[in-house]
């Protein structure tokens, strides 16, 4: 079995204190130490994969296009510093506007997740920076880390065997 990182995007991978919703490139600015924590993560062995909810699509906020056009962007911008994500799932509901399975702290995606790679839960990590991402870690028997939003992300590898 396999296994793997699950990292929330906004305010973990991604600063977000200007913005609730992150639609678009420009908008778009990775936090201190992303891409070699990632590098670093990768060469451990680990998958690295990110669970995000996106519930602005549900609230007319945004579109699913802009969602992904900016996760295009992400992997664009971590393979420039030598870093592949292997997948990203993200919600697109909100519960203000309708009910899902998915949205974290739901564990749904991360399920998704270990069942399509083969990952070993046991050996994995959840890392965000909100409490429903902690929930939805340990819903799926993942270890957590919750750190502070938008703070330097090489803090968690002395926590990761």
């Amino acid at each position: 079995m396999k296994k793997a990182i699950f990292l929330d995007r906004d305010g973990t991978i991604n600063n977000n204190c200007d913005h609730y919703y992150i639609w678009s490139r420009e908008e778009l600015v990775l936090n201190p130490g992303v891409s070699e924590t990632l590098a670093e993560l990768k060469s451990r062995g680990y998958l690295l994969i990110v669970i995000s909810n996106q519930g602005g699509i549900s609230k007319g906020e945004g579109s699913a296009e802009d969602v992904e056009e900016l996760h295009m962007h992400l992997r664009s911008l971590l393979k420039q510093e030598g870093v592949s994500l292997d997948e990203i799932y993200y919600c697109p509901h909100h519960h203000m506007v309708e009910t899902c399975l998915c949205r974290k702290p739901q564990p749904l995606m991360i399920e998704k997740a270990l069942a399509r790679f083969n990952i070993d839960p046991a050996i994995s990590w959840m890392i965000g920076d909100a409490e429903r991402d902690v929930e939805a870690g340990k819903a799926a028997g993942l270890r957590t880390i919750l750190i502070e939003p938008n703070s330097d992300l090489r803090e968690v590898l002395g926590k990761i065997d």
